[in-house]
C-alpha cells in the first residue's frame, strides 16, 4: 500500500529535471564572459594613413521609351531608329556603360522593343532592363 506522499514502484516520474541544464547553461555563460574580453583586445598601434580618391562614378541611366504608336523617346527626346543606333554605338564605347532602361508602353508592338533590345545587343551593351509597374 502506497501513501499519499509516495511513489509505487508502478508510476513513471512524468517531470523533467532541469537543474542540470541550468548548471550547463551558466557554465557555458561564465566561459563566453571569459573569452569575449580575450578576442577583443587587441595591440594598440598608429596606422599610417592613406590619400583617398574618388571611387569611379558611375554613369547615369539611360531611359528609352516606345510608346503605344511605335515612336522612341530617349530620355523624352523622340528619336529614329538611325540616330537610336547612333547613341547606342556612343554609350557602349563609354567606360563603365550606362544602363538602358527600356519602358514600353503596353499597347506598343512586341517587335519595336526587340528592334531596341537587338540593336543594344548589336553594339555590345551589357547593362539591359525593363521598366514595369506593380499592381498589387
Amino acid at each position: 500500500m502506497a501513501f499519499s506522499g509516495e511513489l509505487d514502484d508502478e508510476e513513471i516520474m512524468s517531470e523533467i529535471n532541469m537543474t542540470p541544464l541550468v548548471d550547463v547553461m551558466l557554465v557555458l555563460l561564465i566561459i563566453f564572459m571569459l573569452t569575449v574580453p580575450v578576442l577583443t583586445q587587441s595591440v594598440d598601434v598608429e596606422l599610417p594613413e592613406a590619400g583617398s580618391t574618388l571611387s569611379e562614378q558611375t554613369p547615369d541611366a539611360i531611359s528609352i521609351t516606345v510608346d503605344a504608336n511605335g515612336l522612341i523617346f530617349w530620355n523624352e527626346e523622340q528619336l529614329n531608329k538611325t540616330l537610336l543606333e547612333t547613341r547606342l554605338k556612343d554609350i557602349s564605347r563609354q567606360s563603365p556603360q550606362p544602363a538602358v532602361h527600356i519602358h514600353g508602353d503596353r499597347a506598343a508592338r512586341y517587335d519595336h522593343v526587340i528592334q531596341i533590345m537587338t540593336a543594344a545587343q548589336q553594339v555590345g551593351l551589357t547593362q539591359l532592363g525593363f521598366v514595369t509597374e506593380v499592381h498589387q
